[in-house]
């Protein structure tokens, strides 16, 4: 969303031209679906913090009318959005959408960790804004180039944006390993902490939160549309708790086959009746 504000420009003959100047206006949408965990919920905090052009709405009832999402976001004046949907409350999916046309992304979250629970030594001003630093290798297919972009419109925080301080203090980090998106926030630190006194030298110290992305399918639209692209070696999670060695259901074939077993060995080790037996001498 861009915005023209007329500029002046003097021409040779001495009359002005009017220039539009465009404008950044990219807004964001943040809300997750019912079943979320405290994980999840404390991870949505998080980035609500590292993107003040955000706005959060209310958690969505029903995740099988994802097509109302684009509605939503036009009536909070937004062209993106961040849907996080919960499944069986274990699983975290993240919908990046641009609205209402499309592309949409949508991710599965990883290994999360909340800035509470990593207690990290960096630290940046609540709403500031962030240099985005993405790996060389969202330029080799189209793809991520897709995904560079989209996530350039989302987490890019515009110049005068609401509840934006005008101060670039941390970069958000994007890099690609084994097919995946890892996720990482550092704070730009001009002077070493050891020596205040000495010499300028930059470095980064981590802040949090962290976590990794692993991009399932890419549609066309806005939470629908054609497949554009899609991860052929991505299993969903619970088909990997379904297929593994410590199942419900197995444990309870294992319980029942020892049963059988032991059943067995006990009708093998019964001796056969004596005719001093107790019945038969006092029956």
């Amino acid at each position: 969303m861009e915005d023209t504000k007329p500029k002046k420009q003097s021409r040779p003959n001495g009359k002005e031209e009017v220039q539009p100047v465009k404008r950044n206006k990219q807004r964001v949408l943040m809300l997750s679906s019912r079943g979320v965990t405290s994980r999840m919920r404390h991870l949505m905090k998080d980035l609500e913090c590292l993107l003040p052009h955000t706005k959060k709405d209310s958690k969505l009832d029903v995740k099988s009318q994802l097509y109302l999402l684009p509605e939503l976001a036009d009536l909070n004046n937004c062209n993106n959005c961040l849907f996080f949907e919960a499944r069986r409350h274990e699983d975290l999916y993240l919908w990046a959408v641009k609205t209402p046309n499309g592309p949409s992304i949508r991710m599965h979250v990883q290994n999360i960790h909340t800035m509470d629970e990593l207690k990290m030594t960096g630290n940046c001003l609540k709403g500031s804004r962030g240099l985005l630093s993405f790996d060389a290798a969202f330029d080799q297919d189209e793809h991520w180039r897709l995904t560079k972009e989209l996530f350039t419109h989302i987490f890019g925080v515009p110049p005068g944006a609401r509840r934006s301080k005008p101060f670039i203090d941390h970069i958000l980090s994007f890099s690609i390993l084994d097919g995946k998106i890892w996720f990482r926030n550092f704070q730009i630190m001009e002077k070493d902490p050891l020596q205040p006194e000495g010499p300028p030298t930059m470095s980064l110290i981590e802040i949090g939160p962290r976590f990794v992305l692993t991009p399932i399918k890419i549609f066309e639209g806005a939470f629908n549309g054609a497949v554009v692209y899609r991860n052929e070696e991505f299993i969903a999670p619970a088909k990997l708790r379904r297929s593994g060695p410590h199942t419900k259901m197995d444990r309870y074939r294992k319980k029942m086959f020892a049963a059988k077993e032991r059943d067995e060995r006990k009708a093998a080790r019964a001796l056969p009746e004596d005719e001093f037996s107790v019945p038969k001498v006092f029956g």
